[in-house]
């Protein structure tokens, strides 16, 4: 995934002096968003020579940006049907906690970036946090993973329950304090990870389906959960509880590593940096580690400007963030 972007060899210190004001933080965000010319967010009109500029005025209380669009009659800015829409915090400390987000590979605490931005509290700092998590998440899949994919399920948060037995089938605990996650990898390639209600068959065996392509080849570990899968796709299982851990078959590395490495990461963040993490909000921390490792392989500059054009229709109201 590779885009043209004015941030790409960009370090932190260099986004703080590039971002010094809010206009020169508005500026990059309306060529972001508005890569093939002004759109109108009210009436979604695109003729450029229906815009004209309003000249910003303290006195009467015109903010910079600020448009007229004589298709619609109305006055609009880059920020109308964002996540920035109606925020108090200026521009520029949005776009430095995007970056900051974007570069963490385990993630930054919402303390952390209310000490480094001058937040003026935690709840405006967690707020800031879950709504560009909320922008980086993915409503809609418009293709499936391909190729080789590695399949594996988690439990994330919480205390295990040291009195909870092993299923005498499947000799795994079900981590009944904790929340299950299922992570599918493309070898190589993109991910995709999901809260799931519990670990079962159905429930796993159904993202697998809704997410992975027929011909693909499936690699998994030897739950039980997962048995069947043979008749749908080309599936391959490693054996843990023997210690196996990856083997070649026909030429072929047989193993479920990727996800492993993903799941690993994702469990380093939540003890490392955020602690705890509820079950209504893990969605979205999933959606950042997610957006994390699908732009892996570009600058942090790069991977901040491909989650900035995700903004467009994503506002996220305060009751529904905390």
């Amino acid at each position: 995934m590779k885009i043209k972007s004015p941030l790409k060899d960009l370090t932190l210190i260099q986004i703080i002096n590039r971002f010094d004001t809010d206009d020169k933080a508005r500026k990059h965000l309306e060529k972001m968003i508005w890569k093939g010319g002004i759109v109108c967010p009210k009436c979604k009109c695109s003729d450029q020579t229906k815009f004209s500029d309003i000249k910003p005025n303290a006195a009467t209380k015109t903010r910079a940006g600020l448009r007229w669009c004589a298709n619609c009659k109305d006055k609009f800015t880059v920020t109308i049907g964002t996540i920035f829409e109606d925020s108090h915090i200026p521009l520029r400390k949005w776009l430095i906690a995007w970056y900051m987000i974007c570069s963490s590979k385990k993630g930054i605490s919402s303390l952390q970036l209310q000490r480094n931005l001058e937040l003026g509290s935690y709840r405006t700092a967690l707020f800031m946090a879950h709504r560009i998590r909320y922008a980086l998440k993915d409503s809609i899949f418009t293709d499936k993973l391909r190729g080789t994919v590695e399949a594996d399920e988690g439990f994330i948060g919480g205390v295990p329950d040291k009195n909870d037995k092993r299923n005498e089938l499947s000799g795994y605990r079900s981590n009944s304090n904790k929340i299950a996650v299922m992570a599918l990898v493309e070898r190589g390639g993109r991910v995709r990870s999901q809260v799931i209600s519990s670990v079962n068959g159905q429930n796993l065996k159904q993202a697998i389906r809704e997410n992975v392509e027929r011909s693909s080849e499936l690699h998994t570990d030897q739950n039980p959960a997962y048995t069947g899968l043979k008749f749908e796709y080309e599936h391959q299982s490693v054996k843990h509880r023997a210690n196996e851990f990856s083997r070649r078959e026909n030429g072929k590395l047989i193993s479920t590593t990727s996800v492993e490495s993903f799941f690993s990461l994702l469990k380093r963040g939540v003890i490392g940096t955020f602690h705890h993490i509820s079950a209504k909000h893990l969605p979205l921390y999933l959606a950042e580690f997610d957006h994390r490792h699908n732009c892996r392989k570009i600058t942090d500059g790069e991977r901040t400007d491909i989650g900035l054009q995700k903004v467009i229709g994503k506002r996220l109201i305060y009751e529904t963030a905390i």
